[in-house]
């Protein structure tokens, strides 16, 4: 599928016609607390901030023809962070997920929940149950929140499932049925807002050869023009999966 994007075309990257939209993007939701820092404010207005980012982001990929988007919502070391920041991070999800529900079946978007939600509030836990029965009834773009979740972890829980299961052979199409991921694609385009160059424990199985993109932009000031931007570098890469084209 094809966008176009406005701008003046530079060396390497294609002309907005012939740039093709990734089918799944992944970010790494980061920098809302140094936005708030920035700005003089408790960090809980840049989470606040960084949550309106992603409804004004997911809403862009869905109208370019993205297919999947995935996002960090909270990583399973979050944990180490002030109660009260991680309060405001779960109630500002509980939110998300309330204004939701009313509007998936019009909207068509579909939602999936990566990591380990025992963790999680009863409330937030039955909201997420709900986003997703309602999801399985149709199809459309999927959001997939990572939520309590970490690489590694994931890595292991998916070793200790197939130990479990007692299949004679591993292989790598096997293997990836164990993970929360199973039965979407792996990422095209790894996007990391805020200043950092580093993966942080995210999507560790499935970005084996994703694409990454590093900005210094800060999450809660990431527009979709930045997103275009992120695209318009991943169409300049060549993918060759290990091989020469």
């Amino acid at each position: 599928m094809k966008f176009s994007l406005f701008g003046h075309k530079k060396r390497g990257v294609p002309e907005p016609s012939e740039r093709a939209v990734p089918r799944h993007v992944a970010i790494i939701m980061d920098g809302n607390g140094r936005w708030a820092a920035r700005r003089g404010l408790p960090r809980s207005a840049g989470h606040a901030a960084g949550a309106e980012t992603f409804r004004r982001v997911a809403t862009y990929c869905k109208s370019i023809g993205i297919e999947y988007l995935t996002v960090y919502a909270f990583s399973t070391e979050n944990w180490k962070r002030p109660p009260e920041e991680v309060d405001v991070i779960m109630e500002l999800l509980e939110k998300y997920l309330i204004e939701a529900i009313g509007k998936m079946e019009r909207d068509r978007v579909k939602m999936k929940f990566f990591g380990d939600l025992s963790a999680l509030s009863d409330k937030l836990r039955a909201l997420i149950r709900e986003t997703e029965e309602i999801s399985a009834k149709f199809d459309g773009v999927q959001v997939n929140i990572c939520v309590n979740y970490g690489g590694r972890g994931e890595i292991l829980r998916a070793a200790r499932l197939w130990r479990d299961s007692g299949a004679p052979e591993l292989t790598d199409e096997l293997f990836g049925g164990y993970m929360y991921s199973a039965g979407v694609p792996d990422p095209d385009l790894v996007i990391r807002p805020g200043e950092e160059t580093r993966v942080s424990n995210f999507l560790l199985w499935q970005s084996a050869y994703s694409e990454l993109y590093f900005t210094d932009t800060l999450w809660p000031d990431f527009t979709p023009r930045e997103l275009d931007k992120a695209i318009s570098v991943y169409n300049s890469r060549e993918r060759r999966y290990g091989g020469v084209l």
